[in-house]
């Protein structure tokens, strides 16, 4: 008899990580485990489609995630977007590293209207590494994370804190090595800085250029312009809503009621009544003439700018500020 989809032993020809996604309800911390099977499931020919649905399974569109430790030069912070993720746990096992799993102890869970938050004050990141030699690193921290609280339950913020980390080395290798005292030299060095190698490290480093980007990258995506187009419409949208004046609440027009009285004094006001309209529209005309440069002061002439290019390819000729707060004519 041959197995059905429905048949809880069926394999899909495409592999059980290309199945959909079946919705239900476990705890936060299952989710943890099962995102370490899907690491142990990672081959050397896992490619980037590989890393774009382990990420699709278990991170919202919108998710950031953050690591925070100190260096020698001092405290470091790094938080990427949910583009940049999957290439952030590839450059993990690019550096060496062949198994990787999450270990959660003690971790509080919170409920809210739309998400969980499980905060984990004694979390473990265990790395096992084949190169340059055998070790197994333990870099131990808090974590906290926030589930979106739906079917799915995927992670929409990981904040990883690393306090400390050990390196350990099986004693039989030392044993095998203990008459070759290079050997023993280049054992006692650490092969990562506070549990991470330095592939992940340059990765990070990497991020902070191209996390700003990421606006421009979309956007040559979308209008398929060059990335000089790209950064000059970028720059003239946020120069736009820099120089722009706030907009004023509209204000609804308050009707007050009449009483009547007799002809006369029914001329009378209004004829007084359009004598003030008109001193009002007198006194409201020069406010509504009011050019940028009135109302911003020292921002002086701004000339107009246009999305389209110039003869020279720039869409506006005078967009430099000075230290004085003053834009000046660049071509």
């Amino acid at each position: 008899m041959s197995s059905t989809p429905h048949d809880p032993f069926y394999s899909s020809p495409f592999g059980p990580f290309y199945r959909r996604h079946t919705p239900y309800m476990v705890q936060p911390e299952y989710r943890i485990y099962e995102m370490n099977k899907r690491l142990q499931s990672r081959t050397e020919d896992s490619d980037n489609l590989w890393w774009d649905a382990f990420a699709t399974e278990f991170f919202e569109d919108d998710a950031t995630l953050t690591l925070s430790f100190c260096l020698e030069d001092g405290p470091k912070r790094y938080t990427i977007g949910r583009t940049l993720i999957p290439r952030y746990f590839s450059t993990v096992f690019e550096g060496g590293v062949t198994d990787l799993y999450y270990i959660l102890k003690h971790s509080k869970e919170s409920y809210h209207n739309s998400s969980i938050t499980v905060d984990c004050d004694q979390c473990a990141m265990v790395t096992q590494h084949g190169k340059p030699m055998f070790t197994k690193v333990c870099t131990e921290g808090r974590l906290i994370l926030e589930f979106t609280f739906d079917d799915l339950m995927r992670i929409k913020t990981w904040h990883f804190t690393i306090r400390q980390y050990r390196e350990l080395v099986p004693r039989s290798i030392l044993a095998m090595h203990a008459q070759d005292p290079q050997v023993l030299d280049q054992l006692s060095k650490n092969i990562t800085r506070m549990g991470l190698t330095n592939f992940t490290l340059n990765y990070l480093r990497l991020c902070v250029i191209l996390e700003p980007m990421q606006e421009l990258m979309s956007r040559h995506k979308t209008y398929n312009l060059s990335p000089r187009d790209c950064l000059k419409t970028c720059l003239f949208q946020k120069w736009q809503r820099m120089v722009a004046p706030p907009a004023e609440p509209t204000r609804q027009p308050t009707t007050k009621r009449r009483k009547r009285k007799n002809s006369t004094s029914s001329t009378s006001n209004s004829g007084a009544g359009n004598t003030a309209n008109s001193t009002g529209s007198k006194k409201k005309t020069p406010t509504a003439n009011l050019s940028l440069s009135s109302q911003v002061p020292g921002l002086g002439a701004i000339p107009n700018c246009s999305l389209n290019p110039g003869r020279d390819g720039d869409l506006c000729h005078s967009t430099a500020v000075t230290p004085s707060g003053q834009f000046k004519e660049k071509h």
